[in-house]
């Protein structure tokens, strides 16, 4: 498996509608911090989450959390 890129040192947040969404392990999709399929023939998949009613969510774009795919500060250890 190979190592995710840090797309950012710090979290995003986005006001998410209730739905399935696909957040970007691997660090190289475009606008972050969703898929865009840049992770084929890297090794890494992106991560299936769900959000049960809208929210603002803070997701992780350094790609360290150990609570994918929310922020749990990991960034701070960069």
């Amino acid at each position: 498996m190979s190592t995710p890129t840090v797309a950012a040192k710090v979290p995003v947040a986005k006001e998410l509608e209730a739905g399935s969404y696909y957040w970007c392990a691997c660090g190289k999709a475009e606008p972050q911090p969703f898929c865009n399929g840049a992770h084929k023939g890297s090794g890494l998949a992106p991560q299936k989450f769900d959000i049960a009613e809208k929210k603002t969510v803070y997701l992780c774009q350094c790609k360290a959390t150990k609570n994918p795919p929310f922020c749990d500060g990991s960034h701070k250890a960069l």
